[in-house]
C-alpha cells in the first residue's frame, strides 16, 4: 500500500511540474514580446544567417493584413478554440499519401515559437498541448499579433515589420490590400514564393485572399476579436 501511495505521490508530483513548466513556457509570451523562435534559431544554425526580425505591434501595422492572414490560412479563427476539427476531418479523408494542411493560426504559433518543422505524431502531439495553453492563456488579438511577427514571409525573413520592408518596400502601416494579400499569399510555402516579385501563381492567390476578405467584411471582421 505504502509503494503504491508513492507511487502516486511521484506521478501527481511529476504531472505538477510538467504543468507548471507548460505555464512559464507559455505565459509570459502574452505580454513580452518573444525575442526570436524556434524556426528562427534553426534558420540561423542551418543557414549561418541571422534571421531579419523586427517586432511590430498590431497597432502599428496595416489594418488589411491580420484580415487577409485570417482570409488566407484560417477563416475560422475568431470563432475556434485552438483547432478547426471540419477541415481536419476533410484533410484526413483526403486521397494521397500527403494529405493538405489544416492547422489553424494558433497551432502555428505554437509550432513556429517552439518547435521544428515536420509530420511526426509526437510533433503533433506537442504542438496540440502548446495550442491548448496558447488559446486558454492568450487573448485571439495576442495570438494574431504574434504570429504575424513571427511567420516566414521570404527566406529568413521573419514577421511583418522585416517583410513589408524587405519585400514590399514600404513600413508596415503603409501596407495596401495589395500588399497585404501578396504576402499572405506566400505564407503556405515562402522559401520558393516570393513576395517582392510575385509570380503569376502568386498575384493569382493574392486575388483570391482579396475576394475573401471583402467577403468577410474587410478590416472590421476583427473588431469580433
Amino acid at each position: 500500500m505504502s509503494t503504491i501511495r508513492t507511487f502516486w505521490n511521484i506521478f501527481f508530483s511529476l504531472c505538477f511540474a510538467f504543468v507548471l513548466c507548460s505555464l512559464v513556457l507559455v505565459l509570459p509570451w502574452r505580454w513580452i514580446n518573444p525575442p526570436t523562435s524556434a524556426f528562427m534559431l534553426t534558420e540561423r544554425i542551418t543557414s549561418d544567417r541571422k534571421p531579419d526580425y523586427v517586432w511590430v505591434s498590431l497597432e502599428n501595422m496595416s489594418a488589411c493584413m491580420a484580415i487577409a492572414v485570417i482570409a488566407a490560412e484560417d477563416q475560422k479563427f475568431p470563432d475556434h478554440y485552438g483547432f478547426d476539427v471540419e477541415s481536419i476531418v476533410e484533410a484526413l479523408n483526403e486521397p494521397g499519401d500527403r494529405p493538405r494542411g489544416a492547422s489553424t493560426i494558433s497551432q502555428q504559433v505554437a509550432k513556429n515559437l517552439y518547435l521544428w518543422n515536420g509530420r511526426s505524431y509526437v510533433r503533433k502531439g506537442i504542438e496540440a498541448y502548446l495550442t491548448v495553453l496558447i488559446e486558454t492563456l492568450w487573448p485571439k488579438r495576442r495570438i494574431m499579433e504574434v504570429y504575424l511577427n513571427i511567420a516566414e514571409f521570404g527566406p529568413g525573413v521573419y514577421g511583418v515589420g522585416a517583410a513589408s520592408v524587405l519585400l514590399r518596400r514600404v513600413y508596415p502601416m503603409e501596407l495596401s490590400a495589395y500588399d497585404c494579400t501578396v504576402l499572405a499569399a506566400v505564407l503556405p510555402n515562402p522559401k520558393k514564393m516570393s513576395a517582392a516579385k510575385p509570380s503569376t501563381y502568386v498575384n493569382k492567390r493574392a486575388s483570391d485572399i482579396l475576394a475573401q476578405v471583402n467577403s468577410l467584411g474587410g478590416a472590421t471582421y476583427l473588431d469580433q476579436l
